[in-house]
């Protein structure tokens, strides 16, 4: 057996990984999964770069910045496989949650009750409204600027956004602390249960099929080990699967509930499991765990997240930049665990993003696959050919809005 230490945050979509090990698909395959969890995604950075964890559970955009020099330590890492897409939401205070008197979870409709109450703040004299994300270079972060910015708010002067770690942003609402946050499940429905908070709208509902958790380890660990990495794509595959079957919906909530991964309740776990974190609203999509080629670490996904950190002042745009982003994901290890086994993968590396406003079949290395639909909520798609211009789109209809 080869013992693996992996690290991992309680979280939903940490799921493929846990039950890779409880359902014996590692052992399968010769390995040892030793997980470990962790309070913060700095921790989890910090302990993949020194080598302390072979591999771990990231938020998507870890590598990436990373690798373009954003994070303090100078080691380089890769996505080789995603964990799934989705599972995000934006919960707010009961306080803010009245004052916005819209409970549809339309994303348009409550960016558009969100401006007003900024609006009402500021003529009072009240101080900003403050979100939490789970860290500076997260698609929490993106998408949470995305979907204001969209709606009419300037995320860095109608609101503030501060970082706090997913297990606290509950407490942190309940103490006044913050106002509301973006984070990933069971973090949002447990605020509800918790009677301090309501969800306002779905980061499914922001962009469906969108990019959250990757597969994260170092270059040079990736490199020295390509058969042991192999294996664990491949058993990580087979854990997508199970994990996307409705049928286990309940047993995999018994599992993740435990206190050693997310000790939170059963009835708590299943509403993000089975789409109803949004009060009287099912989302079948809100977090997908194998369909769509959920797992494919799209380079446009990267690209897209490149976008939002030039977008957004966290880097400045070369071409060096572009290529270290678009490297930080490795499809080519994907396609090479997976391709022996038969399975139908997408025959690119890149999409137009958005694209797809329903399910689209397309040609896959075997037969086609099902993807999308991808949309974004103001309709704009991303082509990551052209990301300078996205980026001006983008400006010019914020600016549209705030006229």
């Amino acid at each position: 057996m080869i013992d693996l230490k992996a690290g991992f945050i309680p979280l939903l979509d940490a799921a493929i990984l846990i039950m890779a090990q409880e359902n014996g698909f590692v052992e399968e395959h010769g390995l040892n999964l030793k997980l470990v969890k962790e309070t913060s995604w700095a921790n989890i950075r910090d302990r993949v770069s020194v080598g302390q964890f072979d591999v771990a559970q990231m938020i998507a955009p870890l590598p990436i910045a990373q690798n373009l020099g954003l994070s303090p330590l100078n080691v380089s890492l890769i996505a080789p496989f995603a964990l799934g897409l989705g599972g995000n939401a934006v919960t707010v205070s009961n306080a803010v949650f009245d004052l916005m008197n819209e409970q549809s979870g339309d994303p348009a409709k409550a960016g558009a009750a969100l401006r007003r109450v900024i609006q009402t703040k500021r003529k009072n004299g009240l101080p900003n409204i403050v979100f939490a994300v789970v860290h500076s270079f997260s698609v929490h972060a993106y998408e949470l600027r995305y979907w204001l910015a969209a709606c009419g708010i300037q995320p860095d002067t109608d609101v503030a956004i501060t970082i706090v770690p997913p297990a606290l942003m509950s407490d942190a609402l309940a103490s006044g602390t913050i106002d509301g946050f973006c984070v990933g499940e069971p973090w949002n429905s447990q605020a509800v249960a918790l009677g301090i908070g309501e969800v306002i709208t779905t980061k499914a509902s922001i962009w469906r099929s969108s990019p959250e958790k990757v597969l994260g380890m170092r270059r040079n660990w990736a490199e020295q080990n390509p058969e042991t990495l192999a294996k664990l794509i491949v058993a990580l595959h087979k854990s997508a699967l199970w994990c996307a079957d409705l049928a286990n919906s309940e047993h995999l909530a018994s599992q993740l509930a435990k206190p050693k991964y997310l000790g939170v309740s059963e009835t708590i776990l299943l509403k993000g499991l089975r789409g109803h974190v949004l009060r009287n609203h099912h989302q079948r999509d809100f977090l997908v765990f194998a369909d769509r080629a959920a797992n494919f670490p799209w380079v446009s996904h990267a690209l897209w997240i490149y976008s939002q950190m030039l977008r957004w002042g966290q880097v400045k745009y070369s071409q060096e930049g572009q290529t270290l982003a678009a490297e930080s994901y490795r499809p080519d290890i994907y396609r090479a665990a997976l391709r022996p086994l038969g399975v139908s993968l997408p025959g690119g590396s890149l999409k137009i993003e958005g694209e797809f406003l329903k399910t689209t079949i397309v040609p896959a290395t075997i037969g086609s696959l099902a993807l999308g639909p991808d949309g974004f909520f103001d309709g704009v798609t991303f082509d990551p050919d052209d990301i300078n211009g996205y980026i001006q789109k983008l400006s010019s209809n914020a600016a549209l809005h705030n006229d």
